[in-house]
């Protein structure tokens, strides 16, 4: 039987990133439980995600005054938008092209700027989720708890069937175990993820089916839960599960913790968004419209989303959010103290000395825009004009001087006709 692993992820992309981070993770819940005495992985991972967040904040930053930048030159780009809106020929979309870079040049932005940190954000946060969605397998000292119940699991006779039965009873669906390799540490690492994966129901059904274990398998679990409480929740159980046991068992106080992890999950993402530069209205109505939609979406998702993950992922994300709304306020208080026409003259400096580094000099480009506004700029002929323009270089050249280049081209011109005959 095999199906989805959760051992620590292999991805070409995440992969790395995931092991970094997990790198990270591991080092902290070390630090915590040898030098502080705290092993709870929900604390690491609090702390884990402040670190996090401040070594992204440059990254935020750079984001943040992108958009306070596109927010001030906005004005300009509806100007140019209004002036050639409704005008499909080529002429028109070259020169809305070009009066736009001029734009964004002026600024020293750049159009796809906003794509390149969510290019850099979006990977992380992917890696993030796998490092969470499975501690032991990037957090040393937690895959350690299970070393004694796993090796006498793995000793009993059946046991692979034993397992099979208890994840498809408890219905692990992110949890498979394939017995049929033959490398014993990696049929070790699954039982792991499966153990881990384990909410209360599945450690009572365990404890009946290894019965001989009962005792190694309490030892287990009270030291695990001692590792995964927050605010007495395991958080490798999701709060619908929470829920639902509490609803059955009478234990209510229990059924409000779990509710409060998707709640404040959706209020912390709203409170975020809120504080986050808006873009402003008209700048670009499909892309504001969508950047609304976006804004109502994702407290929403983050709302059921924390319902059925562990309680652990719920706590990075509101953490998470709680540390950007943080962030946020100082960012803002930042931008209102600043000149932003310091920064434009800043990224225009910039940009300078780039184009320089490639030989392009700013006459060169002052001397290419002369030109290229006499070209624009000169007016279209009517086909009259036209006529009454041919007519009169016809008789220019008919009253040529002798030895003029007028009358040199007119003998070209009857050679050339003579010759076509």
């Amino acid at each position: 039987m095999s199906e989805i692993i959760l051992t620590a992820y292999d991805g070409a992309i995440l992969g790395p990133i995931a092991r970094l981070l997990g790198l990270i993770m591991n080092a902290i819940y070390s630090f915590m439980i040898n030098v502080l005495g705290v092993g709870n992985i929900s604390v690491a991972i609090i702390v884990f995600t402040i670190v996090f967040y401040t070594f992204m904040l440059p990254i935020t930053y750079k984001q943040q005054k992108y958009s306070k930048l596109t927010q001030k030159m906005s004005p300009e780009l509806q100007k140019v938008q209004k002036k050639y809106h409704g005008k499909k020929d080529q002429l028109s979309i070259q020169r809305m092209q070009e009066e736009t870079g001029a734009i964004y040049e002026k600024y020293g932005v750049s159009p796809s700027g906003s794509c390149v940190y969510m290019l850099i954000n979006f990977p992380v946060i992917l890696a993030l989720y796998r490092v969470f969605q499975n501690i032991p397998a990037y957090v040393g000292s937690v895959k350690d708890q299970f070393s004694d119940l796993v090796d006498a699991i793995m000793a009993t006779g059946g046991y692979q069937k034993i397992m099979t039965d208890i994840v498809e009873e408890v219905r692990l669906t992110t949890v498979r175990v394939d017995f049929s390799v033959k490398d014993t540490s990696v049929i070790s690492n699954y039982i792991v993820d499966t153990l881990y994966g384990m909410n209360s129901a599945g450690w009572d059904l365990l404890k009946e089916k290894f019965s001989g274990l009962s005792d190694l398998i309490a030892t287990t679990q009270n030291n695990l839960n001692g590792i995964n409480q927050f605010f007495g929740m395991n958080i490798s159980d999701s709060p619908m599960s929470i829920i639902r046991n509490g609803l059955q068992n009478g234990a209510y106080l229990f059924v409000i913790l779990a509710l409060m992890i998707p709640i404040l999950s959706y209020l912390t993402q709203v409170l975020n968004i809120k504080l986050m530069p808006q873009q402003v209205s008209g700048s670009d109505d499909v892309m504001a419209g969508q950047m609304k939609m976006m804004n109502r979406i994702l407290p929403l998702f983050s709302l059921f989303f924390c319902f059925s993950v562990p309680v652990g992922l719920g706590v990075y994300w509101i953490i998470s959010a709680l540390v950007r709304v943080f962030q946020q306020i100082l960012l803002n208080k930042h931008f209102e103290k600043i000149d932003l026409d310091d920064i434009i003259k800043e990224n225009q400096e910039k940009a300078r000395k780039k184009r320089e580094k490639k030989g392009i000099y700013d006459s060169q480009i002052n001397s290419a825009a002369r030109i290229n506004a006499r070209q624009v700029n000169a007016p279209s002929m009517s086909e009259k004009e036209k006529e009454r323009a041919l007519e009169q270089a016809a008789a220019s050249r008919n009253n040529a001087k002798a030895g003029s280049m007028a009358e040199k081209a007119n003998l070209v011109k009857k050679f050339n006709e003579k010759n076509t005959k």
